[in-house]
Formats: C-alpha cells, sequence, structure tokens
C-alpha cells in the first residue's frame, strides 16, 4: 500500500523527494471542494494509485463535513464508478 499525504491543496505519493503522483484541489465557498487536477507517474500507472488518492479525497471531504466538485475527468469517472462515493458530490 502506498503512503499518502497531505499537503496544500494537495494529496501526493513522493519516493526520493520527488512527487509521484498527486490529486490536486481548490476550496470553493465554505462547503465545496473542486478536485481539478490528478497525476500519476508512468511508473505507477496501473497499480491503482489514482484510485487510492480519489478515495483518500472522498475520505477527506467526509471528514470536513465538505461537498466535492469533480472537474477532472479522472476524479468523475471514479466517483461514477464508485456509487458508494455519490453522498460527496455537491
Amino acid at each position: 500500500m502506498v503512503n499518502i499525504k497531505k499537503g496544500d491543496g494537495t494529496f501526493f505519493v513522493e519516493e526520493g523527494g520527488a512527487t509521484i503522483a498527486e490529486l490536486h484541489f481548490i476550496p470553493s465557498g465554505e462547503d465545496r471542494l473542486i478536485a481539478d487536477h490528478t497525476h500519476v507517474s508512468e511508473e505507477l500507472q496501473g497499480q491503482g494509485i489514482g484510485e487510492a488518492l480519489v478515495k483518500r479525497m472522498v475520505e477527506f471531504a467526509r471528514e470536513e463535513g465538505k461537498k466535492l466538485i469533480p472537474s477532472c475527468p479522472f476524479v468523475k469517472a471514479q466517483i461514477d464508478r464508485h456509487k458508494e462515493y455519490q453522498d460527496i458530490l455537491a
């Protein structure tokens, strides 16, 4: 399992001090978060890292009592695929 860290407006995976996977989000008002970009390095693609980042983002939104606006196509596809994530949609 990968170690997903939280930064300022990101969830990310680091290796050797370099970010190798990231989900970026920005606040929108008091109760919404916009997930606007994901990136997973080529060496990690196909290993479920992107899905793990989205899952962590969903958990964070729930913890903070916020709704999510998935403007990133990957995040939107993951939320559409996982019906248990529908409760956090704005």
